[in-house]
């Protein structure tokens, strides 16, 4: 399945629904190209749903670990949310775990934000 991404705002949180494989070309450049399309209009809060992610490579992780930089440091924060066993496996791994904050609930990611803020 090819990787496509769709946008929906909760909040002052973007939510990128991730689907498909994210892997070196496409599925790495949907990751790279909706992310910088969100921090261009300013937007800081953003929580990648990787429910229907059936498999990341080093590619996406290095779009993911590139994207996360960026949004840093324009004082900007990136999560993650539903990340099947697959992926846990890889972020587990490679020790990305201890990066990104991750979450199986959306409400608590949501809300998650609005603690950072405070």
């Amino acid at each position: 399945m090819a990787a496509s991404a769709s946008i929906r705002k909760v909040g002052n949180v973007s939510i990128v629904d991730l689907k498909g494989r994210i892997t070196l070309g496409d599925g790495s450049g949907v990751i790279r190209e909706t992310i910088k399309g969100l921090v261009a209009k300013g937007e800081r809060n953003l929580l990648l749903n990787l429910a229907e992610v059936t498999y990341i490579d080093s590619a996406g992780l290095g779009e993911m670990v590139g994207s996360y930089a960026t949004l840093t440091s324009q004082g900007g924060s990136m999560k993650l949310l539903n990340a099947q066993t697959r992926v846990q496996d890889v972020l587990q791994i490679t020790k990305l775990y201890t990066v990104f904050e991750a979450f199986t609930d959306e409400n608590a990611a949501v809300a998650s934000f609005e603690k950072a803020t405070a």
